[in-house]
């Protein structure tokens, strides 16, 4: 099995960590071992990502009673149910074929979990055919414990092609994302996190957030290095509120090995469906970096000087 693709390599080189991601690409296979099964039967969410009909990358967020995602063989899951009407989504994920990637994360035990290949249809749900299974460390994983579920909702409460002054608000206070990409094998969905305001808005159609250091794969990197599509995801964990981007996206690395990605959005899906999870405040995970501090504002000057026209500078004395 051929575990990166042009893209990956391409980035694993430019940081210099080819090696490391050989090793740690072993951990990849396609089959479900019987502990992530059990740690699938166990989570109350799924994130996926794939493409809508219009070509378009999202993630989007499904929620069900512990069980509604399960292993059904040894390279297959099942998903009872299907997202909300109005998703972005729904229509792929009715679409035999059509590939996505999966990324299920418990924030109860800071454990992540990805699975990645192909839709099947299923009775009451979809299935995935898997060809990428593998989970990730806890870094950057904030943790949350369940409270209840949201009894209220209004299904899709707006679209438009750049974001509002209140999402940009929900934007700068996250401390989680998930993000979709793809590629000529397949899509992916993985996870993002931080301290809150570690997402910056430049402006309401551009977003930026560094690439902190990982497990070297690059898989994400990697498909943006191959197809700049993307699809953003930040929840709410505490009102149930979804916010969904669709762009494009591209990495500049800067010359002390640091990586940002900047981000450009196309369109943009808010909603506040009944039936969500409500989550706790944040423990923040220690391996979080600390925010850069921003620049001092400059000191203003002596109310005697601010007020002149101009301000006498001594000069040099010879020597």
């Amino acid at each position: 099995m051929d575990r990166y693709h042009w893209g990956s390599l391409a980035v694993q080189d430019r940081v210099g960590v080819r090696e490391l991601a050989e090793h740690v690409g072993r951990s990849i296979g396609a089959g479900i071992r019987d502990v992530a099964a059990a740690f699938l039967a166990q989570q109350p969410h799924l994130v996926v990502g794939a493409a809508d009909g219009a070509g378009r990358l999202w993630a989007s967020l499904l929620t069900g009673a512990p069980g509604f995602v399960r292993a059904t063989g040894p390279g297959r899951i099942a998903v009872s149910g299907g997202l909300p009407d109005g998703d972005p989504l729904a229509g792929a994920l009715a679409t035999p074929g059509t590939r996505v990637g999966t990324i299920s994360l418990d924030p109860r035990t800071r454990r992540r979990m990805r699975l990645n290949g192909t839709l099947e249809a299923a009775p009451g749900g979809f299935a995935v055919e898997a060809e990428q299974v593998f989970a990730n460390c806890p870094k950057y994983l904030q943790k949350r414990e369940p409270l209840e579920l949201a009894a209220e909702g209004a299904g899709v409460v707006w679209r438009g092609d750049a974001l509002t002054p209140a999402q940009e608000r929900a934007v700068r206070a996250a401390d989680t994302f998930f993000v979709a990409t793809t590629a000529e094998d397949g899509a992916d969905a993985s996870h993002r996190g931080g301290l809150p305001g570690f997402v910056e808005v430049l402006s309401p159609g551009e977003l930026a957030w560094p690439d902190y250091a990982g497990n070297a794969m690059f898989l994400t990197l990697g498909n943006l290095a191959a197809d700049p599509r993307a699809g953003l995801l930040f929840p709410d964990w505490e009102t149930g509120a979804v916010l969904q981007l669709s762009g494009r996206a591209e990495t500049e690395f800067g010359a002390g090995g640091e990586r940002r990605v900047r981000f450009r959005v196309e369109s943009v899906v808010e909603s506040l469906h009944p039936g969500r999870l409500l989550w706790s405040t944040p423990e923040y995970s220690p391996a979080n970096p600390p925010l850069p501090l921003p620049l001092p504002l400059p000191l203003p000057l002596p109310q005697s000087q601010s007020q002149s026209q101009s301000v006498s500078v001594p000069q040099p004395q010879s020597q």
